[in-house]
């Protein structure tokens, strides 16, 4: 088990946060560039050391500023595997795999025997001989993985693995990470700017912004209630800031009030609405819906058989619509537009 208190300051970074993977939990860790993911990695790896804080990993402190502590990298129960995996060109896979066992003081034939068996788990065995220039990107990956796992961590770290993949590859290369990582008996930390990879890969979401940790819990959980812009336009939901304006609705910044389904906290909330829950028309919706208002499109964007579709006026938001229906209505920039959406489809959740 990972605990930690991780606080470094890296020139407009500052990094202050508490960070908590169980073990045979992988926990993955999403932000926007310069968000601190990648010092984390590397303060939990030992490549930063910590200004504040403590990283402990079972019963032992690997990083403690205040009492004189620091375990070098080398010296960690720690594997990781890299962005662009670092595998050493001139080595062969074997000797690359068996490079962090020699590191640790193993001798050459017990570590290139213990690589061995790490390329027939991983399926590599043929390739024991080849040089990195002579892999694909997903061996290149698994490569890099191996080593990590050679080395029998307590916890594995994973900096953005699937990155340098085109989108064929990580698809495949994904699903075999994910029973890879199903294997492995400590703690994990994938490090992603990939909703899919962290939806797919993990048990629970850590979102970091500007060094901080902004929101933590299972993906279900994340995505249904966004607590920031971040996540909300990671996971494809409106969110808009209001207030309670009664037991059954709630006011936006415009003054409009959307009608919801539940009862409202008091106070200041939060609204998340999905857009495909948000219908377009030509004329003045008639029916079921208890929201509509008038809206003008200021984007539209194609995603496949879907549209898009970017609204100013009382509710800013982002409606998605078949490609169909954009065409029959017309829908293009500046075009004025009627917007509805069910009360049920409002989720309201207290700031």
């Amino acid at each position: 088990m990972l605990t930690a208190r991780l606080a470094v300051r890296l020139g407009a970074l500052v990094l202050d946060l508490h960070l908590t993977v169980r073990e045979g939990e992988v926990v993955a860790l999403l932000g926007p560039n310069g968000a601190g993911k990648t010092t984390v990695v590397r303060a939990i790896a030992g490549l930063v050391p910590l200004d504040d804080g403590r990283i402990q990993l079972d019963d032992r402190i690997l990083d403690d500023p205040g009492a004189g502590v620091f375990v070098p990298a080398e010296d960690r129960q720690v594997g990781v595997v890299f962005q662009d995996h670092l595998l050493f060109p001139r080595m062969s896979v074997l000797d690359n795999v068996a490079f962090g066992l020699r590191a640790r003081g193993a001798g050459r034939r017990e570590a290139r025997e213990a690589a061995g068996r790490w390329l027939q788990r991983l399926d590599l065995a043929d390739h024991a001989s080849s040089r990195p220039s002579q892999l694909s990107g997903g061996q290149a990956q698994r490569v890099a993985l191996a080593r990590a796992l050679a080395t029998e961590p307590r916890l594995l770290l994973l900096d953005e693995p699937l990155a340098a993949l085109d989108a064929t590859t990580r698809l495949h290369v994904r699903a075999e990470l994910r029973h890879h990582l199903a294997t492995f008996a400590g703690a994990r930390l994938l490090v992603t700017h990939d909703p899919v990879d962290a939806l797919v890969l993990a048990d629970r979401l850590v979102i970091v912004e500007d060094g901080r940790v902004t929101q933590e819990g299972p993906p279900a959980e994340v995505t249904a209630r966004p607590a920031s812009r971040f996540v909300a336009d990671l996971v494809g939901v409106n969110l808009l800031d209001a207030t309670a304006a009664g037991r059954e609705a709630v006011r936006l910044a415009s003054g409009f009030e959307l009608a919801v389904a539940d009862p409202v906290p008091a106070g200041d909330v939060a609204v998340a609405i999905r857009p495909r829950a948000v219908a377009l028309h030509l004329q003045p919706p008639e029916g079921s819906p208890r929201n509509h208002w008038s809206a003008t499109v200021s984007a539209v964007e194609a995603t496949g058989d879907r549209v898009r579709v970017t609204l100013d006026g009382p509710v800013p938001l982002t409606a998605e619509v078949t490609a169909t229906s954009a065409a029959t209505m017309g829908v293009a920039p500046g075009v004025a537009l009627w917007a509805a959406v069910k009360a049920v489809d409002v989720d309201v959740y207290p700031r």
